[in-house]
């Protein structure tokens, strides 16, 4: 469905910039909670978004709490855990049993993900204005306040045409992805001295395709000279079944080691999926579409979260995991965590007590992940040097205790301080008390 552009519809109680996990999880909330919310997608769907497709059961957490059907005829697929490879050893590691999250992940193409959830959005009573591409934002003169948005529609091809329409809304929301437009023209530049990664991946027909565990292989190598293999990359390869006959293929990997930007990361991928068993189908033959690739902003690499009369959230404001590359998980908390606020700040009379909901924000995001994120960011410096990646392979894949610290570590999923925890809780928890939050202001 695509609203109007014209008459009253131009005008919303939130304004929400992107329709993808982000922004669709917070017009969902929204919604829910009484408010005229306004979602502006530049595309229309289904379209394709470069990713791995897994989801971990932090994210299919954030996906039942909003009660979007994950059914296997719906085209999902659920997945017991990682398949760990490297060093020589395959390991199996059950997602673990945490009270706060199922014990199961999903794997969903983004094409079919992003569709059901903004379609879901609608459901819930969001408006969505599909093929309008927003140009800026429009910031009061006389306050400096984000107060709305200029609109131009959008043809098949992405292309802007017609007129620039003014949306007004006294709220608006920025989930417009890595190319964070709206924050760029508020001169919300990235941090340098955040980690970036870049992701790419393609599908391929295989007999794999069914598989139940997430595969990842944490030993990818850059192109050596003849007859020596080439420095461990920071970063790890995977194979997800989608179960439609075909798997995601493709890697992802940081900026913290002396080769990032100087490999070439299609060929990277190329030379892997040709290093595996060819009745696997990875090959050229069997490749459906073309590789596709994407930046990974990470641990809040765009500050502040909000500014007066917007707040961003998701990739717009790096909250990308460090550990695992996970973004749609922390998208969709900030979605949600994004919409309470602004609930609440539409309950707050006069203007100012409005404002200082909204202003708190940040810190809500902050202490839902900010230790968690400085710990990423350690771990990232840690595994950008090839000789440490690659001890960390050799001894850590022959200890199973080990690498269930590692899964529940990277994945973020530890139980609640305030219930009872084993010991790889303990530690995580002693760590996240140890190091300073990451800042997002």
């Amino acid at each position: 469905m695509s609203t109007p552009a014209g008459g009253p519809s131009r005008q919303a109680d939130v304004i929400v910039v992107g329709a993808g996990p982000a922004g669709a999880t917070t017009a969902y909330y929204l919604a829910k909670a009484g408010l005229d919310v306004l979602a502006v997608e530049k595309s229309k769907f289904p379209r394709e978004k470069v990713c791995g497709d897994g989801l971990t059961p932090r994210a299919t957490r954030e996906i039942e709490c909003m009660g979007l059907p994950t059914t296997y005829e719906r085209g999902w697929r659920r997945n017991k855990g990682l398949r760990l490879i490297g060093g020589g050893h395959s390991l199996e590691m059950p997602w673990p049993d945490v009270s706060a999250f199922p014990n199961y992940g999903l794997v969903r193409t983004r094409l079919g993900f992003d569709a059901e959830l903004a379609a879901h959005a609608e459901r819930a009573g969001a408006r969505l204005l599909q093929q309008h591409a927003v140009t800026a934002p429009i910031v009061d003169e006389k306050t400096g306040r984000v107060s709305g948005v200029r609109v131009r529609e959008t043809d098949d091809a992405g292309r802007k045409t017609g007129p620039e329409a003014d949306f007004r809304a006294p709220v608006v929301v920025a989930a417009d992805g890595i190319s964070a437009r709206m924050a760029l023209a508020l001169g919300l530049e990235k941090r340098d001295d955040r980690p970036m990664g870049v992701a790419v991946r393609t599908y391929f027909t295989s007999p794999r395709h069914d598989d139940d565990w997430l595969e990842s292989w944490v030993e990818i190598r850059a192109k050596g000279t003849a007859g020596h293999p080439g420095p461990v990359l920071p970063g790890y390869g995977w194979v997800f079944g989608v179960g439609d006959g075909t798997s995601n293929v493709g890697l992802g990997i940081l900026n913290s080691s002396k080769q990032f930007g100087k490999v070439d990361y299609r060929r990277v991928l190329r030379d892997w999926t040709d290093s595996t068993p060819e009745a696997w189908g990875f090959r050229p033959e069997n490749q459906v579409g073309r590789v596709r690739g994407a930046a990974l902003p990470m641990a809040f690499n765009r500050t502040p979260h909000y500014v007066p009369g917007m707040l961003l959230v998701g990739d717009s404001a790096g909250m990308v995991n460090p550990f695992n590359g996970e973004g749609i998980a922390y998208a969709m908390e900030a979605g949600r965590i994004a919409a309470d606020t602004i609930a609440q700040a539409f309950t707050r009379r006069p203007a100012m007590n409005a404002d200082r909901e909204l202003a708190a924000y940040p810190d809500r995001i902050k202490t839902a992940w900010g230790s968690y994120f400085t710990l990423g960011r350690g771990f990232v410096q840690v595994i950008g040097r090839p000789a440490l990646m690659a001890l960390g392979i050799k001894y850590g894949m022959s200890s199973r205790t080990l690498m269930r610290f590692v899964v529940k570590l990277l994945a973020n999923l530890t139980e609640d301080p305030r219930h009872r925890r084993d010991g790889y809780d303990r530690v995580i928890h002693a760590l996240d008390r140890l190091v300073p939050a990451t800042s997002n202001q």
